[in-house]
């Protein structure tokens, strides 16, 4: 894989002459914002100060008010559809357009730099911010967002790829540690982020709340220098998440740049005494310094210029009409437009198209399934069913639906999950759809009508009557134009083309990580690589919809499959070629999937990995050769005794497929590796990793984890002495604690009272998790980072100390 140019060359040499020419403190204090969205810039040499703001999938440009959740409002932007949905689409190109378009809107904005795309693995269905992430698969989500990073960066505005590294859960992710083997971080957890890296060099990474095996992600070393920089060649800076600064001089020996938000210029001052004291290197503070010129230098070449609205409107309904996946197919679809039409579910009408959090936009415009039918004048009858804050049935108003039904010849019903169940800030505790969203399509599926199911929802969900229906669509969170993309798709205008870039499983209990999930402290990731399809396809699981699964109104047929070289070596490229005929009525596209499968070893494996993917576009009657090339990484495995990738010799499978468990056509090739070292073997030391069959839940025991863990498990920290990481929850055994908490609280309430019940849950979910030392970012730097120390020191008893750091 090779890496992309430095997108900073023609400023490298501008930059570095105007570090040499700063002071000190000029130079620290480009280490750290200068408000909540902005850089700090150098007005006397010419180095603006540039803004940075959300958007995995379209802009939050705060002018008022500022926060990190989306709790105030911003400038109004183009909501396209979210992760959870675009990966769906299976579309490099698609991701490429949508990442121009909002490049675009930054440029109108005069934004430098839009934090996204978030890489974050699905791990479990559970995590509250799947929504935004893109899949369980490291390839699918290395290529989607590498797509989108390079439109965005076509039009010179920066991009930060998130959140680095083994933030895969909301609970307790700013004091949580991600517990990982070597070979699961580098094949799963790592390998989406070296993809987008490798390829298309986002101007900026953006590091972790979370402790990655036991050392915060902000002083992390190795995951800020050592892998990033000296192995992938990343040549940008590396911000933190805002408020994710552990210790801003172990940071800066880390090769962490940028600290957001940041008051008071309170950490460059702590720079500044750690150079002048001989605990920091200047070296290394002059690196900081030149990378944030260099991005500031490459920023200000921009002018700023107008987008139409209208043209990103009709991309938003375009990439949701891609992005959307037929679960089901019956009779009812596609529908005709002229026949009796009922209309049911608030969602047709009031439509939940983006999640919850920082990534929440204020769209420029928002058009339901019920305003796309009466532009066109679609005849139809609505029924609500349920209202969007309904947890449980509301009998009278399913009844009112049900008497709508029994008069239509097809019913579309409208569910999914409201805003409140998922969000930043906090996990799921279950799959479940609201009981008031089962029952109504329950009700309506005894009638005997045939009833189309639309989905809506930022993760996966139990589907508990997914027998008792016609068809399934799957929307997902289709962004402002859901509405428009839905028309597109039930009435046959288009026919759905996205596949799952997740497995839906049966059951909870079904999920490899199950048992180490949503606590806090260590969270072990004991299933290693079987994370997804990896492991229900190992353990033989029956899933509800298997990875890469997706209906079309078409059918396409899979023939002709060339390995270019039966025998090559591990340094050879193969190339396979396959033809794909659309034997079906209507136009339509399909997402052609390579899988390969390893030999047998005595290193566990899972039985087949996505190792590249095409979407073709095809008449009725008509083929195409797909062709695919595959470098020794597609056949390669993580080795831990010689620390990096390892081709063995042998047989490998290829095969095509539709689906992780539809693969049509497959051949072989035998590869001869001239690689040499000792090949792990954890077969009697930690057999659950080769034998996954069982009845019961995955759940490693600890001691055959810690046998590929490589060692001891960190242990996990003491509540006391308390620190500047203790929690609001940890102090309240503390009475000075119980009173910080009362205080706490008061203040929240205060802030919120005029804000939803949704806002007012991910907020205090997310509270008691907070540590001490973001209590900066809390208060806007009332509260300085001196005084959080005296803070501590009461609390640990040490009353006078404590109150002398409180009144500086």
């Amino acid at each position: 894989m090779k890496v992309t140019v430095n997108p900073f060359e023609s400023v490298l040499s501008k930059a570095k002459e105007l570090v040499e020419q700063m002071t000190l403190s000029e130079k620290a204090s480009l280490c750290s914002g200068k408000d909540f969205w902005h850089t700090k810039g150098i007005e006397r040499l010419g180095v603006k100060s540039l803004m940075l703001t959300d958007g995995p999938y379209g802009l939050r440009k705060q002018d008022g008010d500022s926060d990190h959740l989306g709790i105030n409002n911003s400038v109004p932007a183009t909501c396209f559809p979210a992760g959870v949905s675009t990966a769906c689409s299976f579309d490099r190109d698609l991701l490429y357009e949508m990442g121009v378009a909002i490049g675009e809107e930054c440029i109108q904005e005069n934004v430098g730099i839009v934090l996204g795309p978030a890489a974050n693995i699905k791990r479990s269905p559970l995590c509250g911010r799947n929504f935004e992430y893109i899949s369980e698969d490291p390839l699918v989500t290395g290529e989607m967002a590498a797509s989108f990073i390079k439109g965005v960066q076509s039009q010179n505005v920066g991009t930060s790829l998130k959140h680095y590294l083994a933030n895969n859960q909301e609970k307790a992710r700013l004091v949580s540690n991600s517990v990982v083997d070597e070979r699961a971080l580098r094949e799963i957890y790592l390998c989406g982020f070296e993809i987008a890296v490798k390829k298309t060099q986002p101007w900026t990474l953006m590091c972790a709340y979370n402790k990655i095996n036991g050392i915060y992600a902000s002083d992390n070393k190795r995951m800020m220098t050592d892998i990033p920089r000296e192995e992938w060649g990343f040549k940008g800076a590396i911000v933190t998440d805002w408020g994710a600064m552990n210790n801003r001089v172990e940071a800066v020996k880390a090769g962490l740049d940028l600290e957001m938000p940041a008051f008071n210029d309170a950490t460059d001052k702590q720079i500044i005494e750690a150079v002048q004291e001989g605990e920091l290197d200047k070296a290394l503070v002059d690196i900081c310094a030149m990378r944030m010129t260099a991005i500031a230098l490459q920023a200000k070449k921009n002018k700023t210029k107008s987008y139409d609205a209208n043209l990103h409107n009709e991309l938003a309904r375009r990439i949701a009409r891609e992005s959307a996946v037929l679960l089901k197919l019956g009779d009812a679809l596609p529908a005709n437009k002229k026949v009796n039409i009922a209309l049911i579910g608030e969602f047709a009408n009031t439509p939940r198209f983006q999640g919850a959090g920082s990534s929440r936009i204020s769209p420029l415009r928002i058009t339901s399934f019920i305003e796309a039918l009466d532009t066109e004048k679609i005849n139809y009858s609505f029924a609500s069913g349920y209202k969007m804050d309904d947890d449980e049935p509301n009998d009278e108003r399913i009844a009112e639906a049900v008497e709508v039904a029994n008069k239509a010849d097809v019913v579309f019903v409208f569910v999914g999950l409201p805003d409140r169940y998922e969000s930043e800030g906090f996990d799921r505790t279950n799959l479940d759809m609201p009981k008031a969203h089962n029952k109504l399509v329950e009700k309506l599926a005894a009638t005997g009508k045939k009833i189309v199911a639309v989905i809506s929802t930022g993760g996966v969900v139990n589907i508990p009557w997914r027998d008792q229906v016609d068809s399934i669509l799957l929307m997902n969170l289709c962004g402002q134009n859901s509405g428009y993309a839905a028309f597109d798709l039930l009435f046959g205008d288009y026919s759905p083309c996205g596949k799952l870039a997740e497995t839906y499983p049966l059951s909870l209990a079904d999920t490899p990580s199950i048992n180490h999930f949503g606590t806090t402290g260590n969270i072990e990731y004991r299933e290693s690589i079987y994370v997804g399809y990896r492991y229900y396809d190992k353990a033989q699981k029956q899933v509800m919809y298997p990875f890469g699964y997706g209906l079309s109104y078409t059918a396409f047929s899979y023939s002709d499959l060339i390995v270019s070289e039966k025998n090559i070596s591990n340094s050879d490229t193969l190339t396979v070629n396959v033809m794909v005929t659309n034997t079906g009525k209507m136009l339509g596209k399909e997402i052609v999937q390579l899988y390969v499968e390893a030999p047998e070893s005595t290193i566990f494996k899972p039985i087949s990995e996505l190792r590249d993917f095409a979407k073709v576009e095809l008449q009725p009657n008509e083929s195409k050769t797909i062709s695919f090339t595959l470098d020794s990484r597609a056949f390669a495995y993580y080795n831990v005794n010689i620390k990096d990738w390892f081709v063995e010799s042998g047989v490998y499978t290829i095969g095509i497929g539709a689906s992780s468990r539809d693969i049509r056509l497959s051949d072989t090739v035998t590869i001869k590796s001239n690689q040499n070292g000792e090949i792990p073997d954890y077969r009697n030391s930690a057999p659950l990793y080769y034998n996954l069959i069982s009845t019961e839940s995955y759940d490693v025991p600890k001691e055959q984890f810690k046998v590929i863990y490589g060692g001891e498990i960190p242990a996990e920290h003491n509540i006391k002495p308390f620190t500047n990481n203790s929690t609001l929850g940890e102090i309240q055994s503390n009475w000075i604690g119980r009173i910080v908490n009362k205080k706490v609280n008061k203040m929240i309430d205060e802030m919120f009272r005029s804000d939803s019940d949704d806002l007012s849950k991910m907020i205090k979910s997310m509270v008691s998790d907070m540590p001490l030392r973001q209590f900066a970012l809390l208060t806007k730097g009332e509260l300085s980072p001196q005084k959080v120390d005296g803070l501590v020191s009461l609390l640990n008893g040490h009353l006078l100390r404590g109150a002398s750091s409180l009144r500086k």
